[in-house]
């Protein structure tokens, strides 16, 4: 019952050059999941004011297969289009809610240089409420909750398009459908568009998407009119467009748009006249060989649904999953149970309870980007070479205190504990000296291992930002208000938070004490993370149980929320959670190696950054990403659920 369910539809191109990159990659036995992937050949010129995210999901093997493999070659072959036509593409292919999330901040930091911004998606889709959904891979189709709550929002692209820039115009293309698999008739919520913004959606509300034997209708419809008339103004070139695909299908598939362009554009010849003869060569119409609605119940079986999706959360203690209902089935049978059951979990919810959330990023504006399932290497990096002058390391027993016992106090518990005020963060002296910092793993980013000295002595905080830390900067109107999802444990760690908020919050702390507070650059974090040591983790080269709050660390872990701050044992210099909990922005701009870093412990930054620098995982991450050097990067406007931070204080 479940696959009918979520056969959420797809469609894609009917012949199309797929490129020698695709070809190489069916002969090496696939596509890698969430990852770009270059063609052989290079495009005559790429127009730095023409960026376009290309996103295609479906061969992942949970689908029929002419529905899953479609999606990654339609995709793969508007790449090859759009780069003749002069594009700065990004691509992915399968990628995870993380993955697609990072990509968009990607695309949102691009198209600062103005002009053209495209995004293209095949694979499934939903509408839900006043929601469009775009289905990421690698979600457990059997949980209707975390689709809907891991299903990424239109509205996050067209927030990315909206940021102002220079000459903009924005052009959005769904090869998807974007049924209401909940409910009938399926009706679309048409999203508030930016200005110069067109959508041209692959079916109308409701309907179906066709396929051929490799590609399917509408996008291959669209690349043979690219190639055929590649001047023609957009509206005219999706209205033939709709016309082909009416045709081919018997008029049974109905494309649509909507658009707020306030002139005529043309995308005019493309640049590359080979790339352009080849699609012109390649796109010949091949029969279809699926004529049918993907992810449209029938009509005598939505009620049988709907209680099909109750019993599936019913049990469930987290809020996240009876919201997802009610967004569903706003006025369903068991609506007003829902209510009564979320009501009741936030009201009885402890202290020390993990706070429940969505398991959703939420950007406010990408992921893995990104911090999400991120494509590092699964294979351990070689310890790094040891460090020349360790920090001084208090003595302390900390794995045998009692969790309890381990989270924030009113008053600093050490000699060299200090506190500027009862809701200020509890703050730990780190003395000067120097360590060896990155790793000789595969991944570039942590290379090339460097010395680094520390040569003058911060205080760094005890634990991550919390809940009850950041509502005190909230209440007086410094900092916004979280989101109730993420405020109902007062212990846990802030999140939900862009580089920009934590910014917002040191100048707060700074104001209301007197005194330096800033996030450490990446160097200090890294430096007070490791406390003296030189293995993989803090704790060793192997990943050890009880030390780090990530989904395979051990207990306590909810993959709803991280656990209160102090519920693992601390680092040699009584710091605790510098591994899982929530990533940490730092003050540093990103860069893609550590080729040219300061080695003097200062930030790394770069005028009109955009890309920051997050550490140490989250709770969501396994354990190979809470090695000691495991960096990444996220857009500093970019709100999301995985990112939080700590704060360091400038010592005299």
């Amino acid at each position: 019952m479940w696959r009918i369910f979520l056969l959420v539809c797809m469609a894609g191109a009917i012949q199309a050059h797929w490129g020698h990159a695709y070809a190489a990659a069916q002969r090496g036995g696939g596509v890698d999941p969430g990852v770009a992937v270059v063609t052989a050949e290079p495009t005559d010129h790429v127009d730095p004011r023409r960026v376009a995210l290309v996103i295609g999901n479906g061969a992942d093997g949970r689908y029929p297969d002419q529905v899953g493999e479609n999606a990654p070659r339609d995709a793969l072959a508007m790449r090859d289009q759009l780069r003749a036509y002069g594009f700065d593409v990004i691509m992915r292919i399968d990628a995870t809610p993380q993955q697609m999330q990072q990509a968009i901040a990607e695309f949102r930091q691009r198209l600062h240089a103005g002009g053209v911004g495209l995004f293209y998606f095949a694979g499934h889709g939903m509408q839900v409420g006043d929601e469009t959904l775009l289905i990421p891979a690698g979600i457990d189709t059997r949980s209707p909750a975390r689709l809907i709550g891991e299903g990424v929002d239109l509205r996050s692209v067209l927030q990315a398009m909206r940021a102002p820039r220079a000459d903009p115009l924005n052009l959005v293309i769904l090869d998807t459908c974007l049924s209401n698999p909940f409910s009938a008739p399926a009706k679309i919520a048409t999203p508030a568009l930016p200005g110069n913004t067109l959508i041209a959606y692959a079916t109308a509300p409701g309907g179906f998407a066709a396929d051929g034997a490799r590609h399917g209708v509408y996008t291959g419809a669209l690349l043979r009119a690219l190639a055929d008339a590649p001047s023609q103004d957009l509206h005219e070139l999706f209205q033939q467009v709709a016309v082909k695909v009416r045709e081919n299908t018997g008029g049974k598939q109905t494309p649509w748009m909507t658009s707020s362009l306030a002139r005529a554009f043309h995308l005019n010849v493309p640049v590359s006249s080979v790339a352009a003869a080849q699609f012109a060569a390649a796109t010949l119409v091949e029969p279809v060989v699926v004529l049918k609605s993907r992810g449209i119940l029938p009509k005598d079986s939505s009620e049988q649904y709907e209680i099909t999706f109750w019993n599936s959360i019913k049990d469930s203690n987290y809020p996240s999953d009876y919201e997802a209902y009610l967004k569903a089935y706003p006025n369903g049978r068991f609506a007003a149970l829902a209510h009564a059951r979320i009501d009741r979990l936030r009201a009885a919810a402890p202290s020390s309870a993990p706070a429940p959330a969505p398991p959703a990023a939420r950007p406010a504006a990408p992921a893995s980007a990104a911090p999400q399932e991120h494509p590092r290497a699964a294979v351990p990096p070689t310890p790094t070479a040891p460090a020349a002058t360790p920090p001084t390391v208090p003595s302390a027993t900390p794995s045998a205190a009692p969790a309890a016992a381990q989270r924030p106090s009113a008053h600093p518990s050490n000699a060299n504990e200090t506190r500027d005020c009862a809701t200020c963060p509890v703050m730990i002296a780190v003395p000067a000296g120097s360590f060896s910092m990155g790793s000789s793993t595969d991944d570039p980013s942590e290379r090339p291992v460097h010395h680094v000295t520390i040569g003058a002595p911060f205080a760094i905080g005890k634990y991550e930002v919390t809940v009850e830390q950041w509502n005190a900067c909230a209440d007086a109107n410094a900092c916004q208000k979280l989101t109730p999802e993420t405020n109902a444990n007062k212990s846990a760690p802030a999140r939900d938070l862009s580089w920009d908020d934590a910014q917002q919050y040191v100048r707060w702390l700074s104001k209301v004490t007197g005194k330096t507070y800033r996030l450490p650059t990446e160097a200090e974090w890294e430096y007070a993370d490791r406390g003296g040591t030189t293995t993989q983790y803090w704790w060793g080269d192997q990943m050890r149980k009880g030390n780090a709050n990530c989904k395979d660390c051990g207990e306590p872990w909810h993959k709803e929320g991280p656990e209160s701050v102090g519920s693992f044992a601390p680092n040699p210099l009584g710091l605790y959670d510098m591994n899982g909990g929530v990533w940490e922005w730092v003050g540093d701009c990103w860069h893609n190696s550590y080729q040219g870093a300061p080695t003097d412990g200062r930030a790394w930054d770069t005028p009109g950054c955009d890309m920051r620098v997050i550490r140490g995982g989250s709770w969501r991450e396994g354990s190979n990403y809470m090695l000691s050097a495991t960096r990444f990067k996220y857009s500093a406007g970019v709100r999301q659920s995985q990112d939080g931070f700590r704060v360091v204080k400038e010592l005299k």
